[in-house]
């Protein structure tokens, strides 16, 4: 039995005066309406209408039941509206979460752009380097740093970077340049806790064959820019984020290696439980993320 369909029914035949005229308003068959009520009646023990021929009246049962019954009705009305509202316009609070050198180098200007245009929506944004679990720790959406994401989860790429291999000149003057990477192994490198493949490094050859070293870190560190920070004071070689490094790499503060190999590309997404009911706050807000980082060099 539908309880709330019942108590809509129920206010109907009181609000026209019968149960003919109640079916007809609803489009429904007689039978059907008068059935609804009795079910109620028999699911709450009481009868709640008194009918004859001609007319129907209530009892003081279905005049204190009919009360409860709009104020319900009314609230579950305003319910949906509300509801509907937030599918259509974006309002109300956008739990985020992204990895924190991404964070830290990206996203403020893009957080007060999107917030400029969509007063109605405030932001919360969690940076942690690790993968946090959307359903369960309740955000609504998370920037991810991936070759591939979980099948679980559905995701829209926002740009691509590539895994730039990388080091200060002084430290290059004091160590030597590696010219093959096997070399990678006697020098000291510094490596990311969080990274998939641990201490196996892997880029592709010019033919396009994935090849992989192991190095054995001297520093190993849970977040990007702390890594940066070290290779920036010759503490090694790292393996880091093109949108991480890019511009230490363009002023020369740091220095690509191996350039006979390609680098590894990977991607940067959005990610949200599910593609379906998307909420306002959320698709405006991947569709900005999309326009502003289709104007950036990773």
């Amino acid at each position: 039995m539908d309880t709330l369909n019942c108590m809509s029914v129920f206010a109907k035949v009181v609000e026209l005066g019968s149960f003919a005229a109640a079916a007809e308003r609803l489009g429904v068959a007689r039978s059907v309406v008068s059935k609804q009520v009795v079910a109620l009646e028999e699911r709450l023990g009481v009868r709640l209408i008194n009918r004859t021929t001609r007319t129907l009246h209530l009892t003081e049962a279905g005049a204190a039941y009919l009360e409860r019954c709009n104020a319900i009705l009314a609230e579950v009305e305003s319910l949906e509206s509300s509801l509907g509202a937030l599918a259509e316009s974006p309002r109300g609070l956008l739990r985020v979460s992204a990895p924190v050198s991404f964070a830290i180098s990206h996203l403020g200007p893009v957080l007060a752009g999107y917030r400029r245009q969509f007063p109605e929506v405030g932001v919360e944004l969690a940076v942690n380097d690790r993968q946090v679990d959307i359903v369960e720790e309740g955000y609504d959406l998370a920037l991810r740093i991936a070759r591939k994401l979980e099948s679980s989860l559905v995701g829209r790429r926002l740009a691509t970077a590539r895994m730039v291999l990388c080091a200060a000149p002084d430290y290059l003057a004091r160590r030597g340049t590696p010219q093959r990477l096997e070399d990678l192994a006697g020098h000291d490198c510094i490596g990311y806790t969080y990274w998939g493949s641990g201490d196996d490094w892997q880029l592709d050859d010019a033919a396009g064959r994935a090849v992989t070293v192991r190095v054995k870190p001297t520093l190993r560190v849970n977040n990007g820019d702390v890594i940066r920070a070290a290779a920036l004071e010759g503490e090694g070689v790292i393996f880091q984020p093109s949108f991480l490094v890019g511009d230490d790499l363009r002023a020369g503060r740091l220095v690509e290696l191996l350039p006979g190999y390609q680098p590894l590309e990977i991607g940067i997404y959005a990610v949200y439980p599910h593609r379906k009911y998307l909420s306002a706050k959320v698709r405006t807000f991947v569709d900005y993320l999309v326009e502003r980082f289709a104007q950036v060099r990773f």
